[in-house]
């Protein structure tokens, strides 16, 4: 039984993301003309991954206590790039992919070193840093353009047999070959506890240097899979500083819906995924439903609010916060 309460308390905020998004997408189903279709789930796969991804991506560096600025900019920079290098055949597309991995793979390891070694608040760090890749991703993509393989995109965008969205499965691939490996070794319980007291870790011996550089790395590599998949949906990149802003600020709003806390050290990236399955169920709820597209951003603000209120809380009940998990 206390096993249970364990799992429980550890789990809250992403049961609750769960529930928020079967809810939500119940009810956009629901009053959808075509109702709960292999396309209707495509699309709103397809959609919500690219999210999914970033915020995933922001997860990281939140769990060592930290807050990433530059992932919506690393996601442009991803989009742009792919757009120009992976074309072609299927070895020089092989060969574009990782390349464009390899550079959102740099971007996460830039912010880390400044971070750590430079010794500098991740929030003006990757402030600073997001300005540079947009202005890198202007360089390769003054106007929208570009170009991508379209049977791998169409192969990574489209339908398994059985109706299953190849999305999904791209998203489900990505958090058993990045998310639980680091969940479950060394470096990830040590970016836990850089996050709940990072005092406390280094009095512990543990390495918090390298879980941090490691979560900032797989913060990069995580937003540029993410802007590859944008390319292989839209075939096209854009330098565009509004989106880079948007999937910003909507992974952070992602991750507190999804029960991760601002402050460090709680939270799991499986919540922060159904968190931004969430919100971008919110604008197709208004376009079920005829609603004005300025409704969105009230409709997310006041989920966020509430996600928020709740944390707060929460933490407001407890004295010492090992009883988070007590």
């Amino acid at each position: 039984m206390r096993d249970f309460r364990y799992w429980f308390a550890e789990n809250r905020g992403t049961l609750l993301a769960i529930l928020v998004f079967v809810v939500m997408f119940a009810i956009y189903t629901g009053n959808h003309s075509a109702g709960f279709s292999a396309n209707v789930i495509t699309t709103a796969s397809n959609k919500g991954v690219l999210l999914a991804l970033v915020a995933m991506a922001q997860t990281m560096v939140v769990l060592t206590a930290g807050i990433d600025l530059s992932v919506g900019m690393i996601f442009v920079l991803a989009n742009c790039l792919a757009s120009t290098i992976a074309v072609g055949t299927a070895f020089e597309t092989t060969l574009g992919i990782i390349g464009v991995l390899a550079t959102g793979i740099a971007c996460g390891a830039l912010n880390g070193v400044i971070v750590i070694y430079g010794r500098l608040q991740p929030i003006v760090t990757t402030l600073a840093t997001g300005a540079v890749f947009f202005g890198i991703s202007l360089w390769l993509r003054s106007v929208p353009g570009g170009d991508t393989n379209a049977d791998l995109a169409d192969a990574l965008t489209g339908q398994l047999p059985g109706g299953i969205p190849t999305s999904l499965v791209v998203l489900l691939g990505i958090v058993l070959l990045v998310w639980v490996p680091f969940r479950r070794s060394m470096l990830g319980r040590a970016a836990y506890a850089v996050g709940s007291s990072e005092p406390a870790a280094y009095m512990s011996g543990v390495p918090i240097e390298r879980a941090r550089l490691l979560a900032y790395v797989l913060s990069g590599f995580l937003a540029s899979c993410g802007g590859l998949m944008l390319t292989f949906i839209t075939y096209s990149g854009e330098a565009s500083a509004a989106i880079g802003g948007t999937y910003t600020l909507n992974s952070i709003a992602a991750v507190v819906l999804g029960g991760v806390s601002l402050f460090g050290g709680s939270g799991s990236a499986i919540g922060a995924i159904f968190g931004a399955f969430a919100l971008r169920t919110i604008g197709d709820l208004l376009f079920v439903f005829d609603m004005e597209p300025f409704w969105q951003p009230l409709f997310q603000g006041v989920i966020l609010l509430a996600a928020v209120t709740l944390g707060s809380l929460r933490l407001l009940r407890i004295k010492n916060r090992l009883d988070l998990f007590g």
